[in-house]
């Protein structure tokens, strides 16, 4: 096969975690634009099943009355992307791509 630079490059796994699905999709594209730039090799982004946090509560502060109950929903979606890259590189894409509410981890998964 074609000889690789083990020193340079590494397996990095970008995890995006948002309520927002439109800013997470935003950051998605970005940071697989920008490593296609960088001409990395992209898998991703892979969707990971919503998260949905229900919270139920009681509308009522006391026992008394009707029984009405709340309920609060948060969904959380997730993408993961993973790329071959150098951690300088991986840097520079993930400090592009920054929205408000997406919470952007890159974790080196070397095996």
């Amino acid at each position: 096969g074609m000889p690789v630079d083990e020193a340079a490059s590494h397996r990095i796994r970008i995890t995006l975690t948002s309520r927002n699905l439109k800013s997470l999709e935003k950051v998605c594209t970005d940071l697989i634009l920008g490593a296609k730039a960088k001409e990395l090799d992209v898998v991703g982004p892979v969707r990971l099943p919503n998260k949905n946090l229900v919270i139920t509560t009681r509308k009522t502060p006391c026992g008394e009355g009707s029984k009405t109950w709340d309920k609060f929903e948060m969904k959380i979606h997730k993408r993961v992307i993973d790329l071959k890259s150098p951690s300088e590189t991986v840097k520079q894409i993930t400090s592009i791509s920054i929205e408000p509410g997406v919470e952007v981890e890159a974790t080196i998964a070397d095996s």
